[in-house]
């Protein structure tokens, strides 16, 4: 029990303790009997051996990707994510990694599978999810637009390097590019180019265009406040009077269908980030409770905890192998809208029951960002709802398999007759 001293000095304020503003112990020394996050536990999460689905290249990758994060960021992103600042100072790491672009091949790009840049993804995220979102909104969002929308000399002028990372951008969509806002925007606050589409009230279409950053009539401020994804720095983007020239008009954006094209691969990326987290949980439970000892046994040796590691790892097995299927539908030409809305919308679900467990898992320490999993409990709430809601992605595979849309509500008239 803690008794609050209300001593006051002959001035009528409170006297703290002397240690009452000293820096807290760091986390090793606070609580020696588990190791935190900041050296990440081994992969132990690929139970069934996932690795020989993959090619020699996409292995190789897999490997390369893991060793650079478990180095480079996995020390500092508990610290950045407190902080909610992004670490610049590991941009040109990820950039010598040569995942920026994934699939789109020249440029300067690396053409990978999108295979390869989904288990690229989930690597990144594994380790910080924040990373993998950055990457995401660059890579996939914005260079895709500037590879299959943009003339070839927007694509000689950009993409080289965006794909080292030289360069940074963000992608917006809706609005109108002259006057209008949008909010929500990754990597805004500091991308050096802005891919955004907007409609144009003249043939009420969608066009795009690539704004550079300072550009006259543009601002993008951080929104502060958010519980996830807390290093990504989104933006809330305002546009006065803004002007394009001819030359960074988007030729291949002529309606809303153009951005689809880029949105398909896109939702197959975000798919494989809530993979990457949910092996990162588990990976980290499966340490944890070996070293963590309660009543003279270490936490995995009790029947609850065994259960609850074991329906995590069966949840990540099912959702490597839907997202593994999902890229490959996508390869041979196969996937359809509702295919990506079903992957996208039921891994991001079993994620957050993956993460759950895991909090419970950790007990106390389940609330720490140090230990990972309530990091990742709460960057999995955003991810669950961009790029489309669980609901609205539901509704989309719904209305593939039966014919019928169910977006809107029936009128008045059309429930009068039913």
């Amino acid at each position: 029990m803690t008794v609050h001293s209300q001593i006051q000095d002959e001035t009528g304020r409170s006297v703290k303790p002397s240690y009452f503003n000293s820096p807290p112990l760091d986390v090793s020394v606070a609580f020696p009997q588990a190791t935190p996050a900041s050296t990440f536990p081994p992969l132990a999460s690929d139970y069934y051996q996932f690795d020989d689905l993959l090619s020699p290249e996409e292995r190789a990758l897999r490997k390369k990707l893991r060793e650079c994060m478990e180095k480079e960021v996995a020390p500092i992103m508990a610290e950045y994510w407190e902080k909610a600042e992004f670490p610049f100072q590991i941009v040109p790491k990820l950039g010598a990694l040569r995942i920026s672009g994934g699939t789109i091949k020249g440029y300067g790009c690396p053409g990978l599978s999108l295979t390869g840049s989904a288990i690229a993804m989930a690597e990144v995220a594994r380790v910080d999810a924040s990373c993998s979102t950055f990457i995401l909104v660059h890579s996939s969002l914005a260079m895709l637009t500037i590879a299959l929308c943009g003339s070839e000399e927007q694509k000689q002028k950009y993409l080289p390097s965006l794909a080292q990372l030289k360069t940074v951008a963000c992608w917006v969509d809706g609005g109108w590019v002259l006057e209008g806002q949008k909010r929500w925007i990754g990597n805004s606050s500091f991308a050096d180019v802005l891919v955004i589409f907007s409609r144009n009230t003249t043939t009420n279409q969608i066009n795009g265009y690539l704004i550079k950053k300072d550009s006259p009539g543009l601002t993008a401020t951080k929104i502060p406040n958010k519980i996830g994804l807390r290093i990504v720095q989104n933006g809330d983007i305002l546009l006065k009077k803004v002007f394009v020239p001819d030359e960074d008009t988007l030729p291949g954006v002529n309606s809303f269908q153009d951005t689809s094209k880029v949105l398909a691969v896109s939702r197959v990326m975000v798919a494989w980030q809530p993979i990457g987290i949910s092996m990162g949980v588990y990976d980290m439970c499966a340490r944890y409770l070996k070293e963590r000892k309660q009543f003279g046994a270490p936490l995995a040796a009790f029947q609850i905890n065994q259960q609850k590691l074991a329906r995590m790892l069966g949840n990540i097995q099912a959702m490597t192998l839907v997202g593994w299927r999902l890229c490959k539908l996508y390869e041979e030409g196969k996937m359809t809208p509702g295919h990506a809305s079903l992957g996208k919308s039921w891994i991001t679900s079993m994620a957050r029951e993956t993460a759950a467990l895991g909090r419970e898992l950790l007990g106390g320490n389940g609330i720490l960002a140090d230990f990972l999993v309530a990091k990742a409990f709460c960057d999995l709430e955003p991810i669950y709802t961009y790029e489309g809601t669980y609901d609205i992605n539901s509704l989309v595979t719904g209305r593939e398999i039966t014919g019928f849309a169910s977006f809107k509500p029936a009128s008045v008239s059309q429930r009068s007759r039913l």
